[in-house]
């Protein structure tokens, strides 16, 4: 590139140099200006791990089938950007990873054809599983960018260890924030039993907080689209 800008120039540069020496007739005069590096550019790789609480509530198949449909409308479009989602749930007293990060719309939809709900809401294996699912794609490929998108209503009543439940799922977000792991917390809470716990949630992430009522059917994938291209 240096040598082709340099070209373009060498005619003028030779007259002007030609009652210096008789040597400018045959080399390739360059100039600072001419100068070019090659800059190859790479296309960003998201990682989107979405972790649903499929505890028992009122609204657990429904927070299923928007994450279901939110997973199905980005892969779709996942081809062209690289991209890879992935889906963990929790309810009772375990976590479970109902689909591997993919960038397979046709895997997705063979994984996500059953989505159990019910129990209790082991809010804290949720998001160990959330952030090993992330971290492990982060160690196989440094340069992709994770994002973790958490429905809950931030409530945890099962732990790992021996702290309280909802004491333990703030120390592991604490520890999470730490991460470089960016987040979201889709509150599914509805307004008039609001605790502020999935608020709460999102401020010991340090992440974005939106409320699901507040989004509109559809609507969850363009919200993770715009988290995605946030800088």
């Amino acid at each position: 590139a240096t040598l082709r800008e340099a070209a373009m120039y060498q005619r003028q540069r030779r007259s002007e140099q030609a009652d210096r020496t008789a040597r400018a007739e045959r080399r390739v005069i360059l100039r600072r200006t001419d100068l070019r590096q090659k800059v190859r550019v790479r296309k960003t790789r998201n990682a989107v791990c979405f972790v649903v609480d499929a505890s028992w509530s009122m609204a657990a198949d429904e927070r299923m089938r928007a994450t279901k449909s939110a997973v199905l409308s980005l892969l779709r479009d996942a081809y062209q950007r690289r991209d890879q989602v992935g889906l963990v749930s929790f309810q009772r007293d375990y976590a479970t990873l109902l689909l591997p990060l993919t960038n397979s719309i046709e895997l997705a939809q063979k994984y996500l054809q059953t989505m159990p709900t019910g129990g209790k809401t082991p809010l804290s294996r949720g998001l160990l599983m959330g952030y090993e699912v992330l971290d492990r794609a982060r160690k196989r490929d440094p340069e992709i960018i994770p994002l973790m998108v958490l429905l809950t209503d931030g409530q945890a009543n099962v732990a790992m260890g021996d702290l309280p439940p909802q004491a333990e799922s703030y120390a592991l977000a604490d520890f999470m924030a730490t991460q470089s792991i960016r987040s979201v917390v889709i509150d599914t809470e509805h307004p008039i039993f609001e605790r502020g716990l999935a608020r709460q949630l999102a401020h010991h992430l340090k992440g974005h907080y939106h409320r699901l009522e507040d989004i509109q059917e559809g609507g969850l994938a363009e919200l993770v689209r715009s988290e995605l291209n946030r800088k």
